[in-house]
């Protein structure tokens, strides 16, 4: 029975972590969307989404990316988000965080991947 109940409770623990540290997408305004373009600053391949920071002409963006086992899945490896790279994102803008967009795509040296 004890070798039922602790790896039970073991994944039950880490599943509520994972829902607590997830948020949802309502925080971003699906009516608005914007399409950016500039040169990747900074990136992070984590969970549990990816993100690289998008410099524009006007500022700089955190922009959300999707997990990054569906973006490898999908084609966009880590090497790719490289610093000093080129990217297009199509997305929506945080509600409350104006630097902020989560991104539907990103096209980076003409390949799109569609992240959602």
């Amino acid at each position: 029975m004890k070798r039922v109940l602790v790896p039970a409770a073991l994944s039950a623990a880490l599943l509520a972590t994972s829902a607590l540290a997830h948020h949802g997408w309502s925080e971003y305004d699906a009516d608005k969307p914007l399409t950016l373009s500039g040169t990747i600053a900074e990136s992070g391949y984590l969970q549990p989404h990816g993100f690289v920071r998008l410099k524009t002409a006007d500022k700089t963006w955190l922009v959300v990316l999707a997990p990054p086992g569906r973006m490898e899945n999908r084609g966009l490896p880590k090497a790719r988000l490289a610093a000093g790279g080129n990217a297009t994102v199509v997305g929506y803008p945080h509600r409350s965080k104006p630097d902020e967009l989560r991104a539907e795509r990103i096209t980076i040296q003409d390949q799109t991947t569609e992240l959602r």
